[in-house]
């Protein structure tokens, strides 16, 4: 079965004629018999009753509310993707990592709503392999994410280089650390420390660099947002590496302290160089279909213009990435 046959049937339906349904169609009148032809054929009953006029028969009443419904849903499909190309999209799906969402998202939105009015936006602030997960399903159409190892973009897949961070200590004011300026590894290997949740890129960046380091990590806590994060710290002896962009709130708070950590020996998955600045690379990742809506395509270039505004770069030998945009 065709389309056209099924939108032939209709008209001659409508019309009771089929030289009114081929005028139409814009199509010969035997065109229109064939295709009507076609579909009895395909139907296995004859459907109209060809006399002075062409009336339904019992099968063709069956028929027709059918192709009705079928015509008219590809009718709506064509121009919903027409508007989809030109604009007229209904809301726009974004999954971000925190530290961007609490930070550096909001001026990006602002703007976007300005522009696109229309366009409702859904943000949703997840851990980097959650966000991989729901891209992929098809779920968000834009995601901002940690890059890892781990994630090797698919031929569909855009992949944008947004910055580089450096990873920092969270500690209480008086901890006892906040005496170094830059706290040795060998130092900071002691204490108990909060991490990401599982599914947080941090807390396998965290794991990944202590087993590289032949130290144990000493894992007593797991949260899954920057308030916790600063709340817990707060209190007592806990410390938490956390990348520079989780830590502005931090930076303006009396009572927690921050420090960088000093550079580590060289390992070979973190650096080819004598010494190593840990650190974290941030990326936007979308597909290539979604980057040919208008919509898409502004918020993605609103990212690479505005985010991030105030980061120390960083110079990254691990950055494993191909930009497109």
């Amino acid at each position: 079965m065709r389309l056209e046959q099924l939108q032939a049937f209709l008209w001659v339906a409508e019309t009771g004629s089929f030289q009114e349904a081929a005028q139409k169609c814009n199509v010969t009148q035997s065109t229109v018999s064939r295709q009507v032809q076609a579909l009895e054929a395909e139907v296995g009953a004859i459907l109209f009753h060809r006399s002075n006029q062409a009336k339904l028969t019992l099968a063709g009443e069956c028929l027709w509310p059918h192709a009705r419904k079928i015509c008219q849903a590809w009718e709506n499909a064509t121009q919903e993707i027409a508007e989809m190309f030109t604009g007229k999209q209904p809301e726009l799906c974004i999954a971000t990592i925190h530290s961007v969402c609490a930070n550096y998202l909001p001026p990006v939105l602002q703007r976007f709503g300005r522009h696109y009015p229309e366009v409702k936006l859904r943000v949703t602030a997840l851990g980097s392999d959650r966000i991989l997960k729901v891209l992929k399903d098809g779920l968000v159409d834009v995601a901002i994410i940690m890059n890892n190892d781990l994630f090797t973009p698919t031929s569909e897949m855009i992949v944008h280089h947004l910055y580089t961070e450096t990873i920092e200590v969270l500690m209480a004011a008086n901890h006892t650390l906040a005496k170094y300026k830059e706290i040795p590894w060998a130092e900071l290997i002691y204490y108990p420390q909060v991490i990401f949740k599982d599914g947080y890129g941090m807390q396998r960046l965290v794991k990944e660099q202590f087993e590289q380091l032949g130290a144990k990590l000493n894992a007593t806590l797991e949260l899954n947002t920057l308030d916790a994060f600063r709340g817990v710290v707060r209190q007592g002896n806990l410390i938490a590496l956390l990348p520079s962009s989780a830590l502005l709130d931090a930076r303006v708070d009396p009572t927690l302290a921050i420090r960088t950590i000093a550079k580590t020996p060289n390992i070979s998955k973190i650096s080819s160089t004598k010494d190593s600045v840990w650190s974290r690379d941030v990326v936007l990742v979308t597909t290539s279909d979604r980057m040919k809506i208008p919509p898409i395509k502004y918020f993605c270039k609103l990212v690479k213009e505005i985010i991030p505004p105030r980061v120390t770069q960083v110079k990254s030998s691990k950055l494993k990435v191909q930009s497109h945009l």
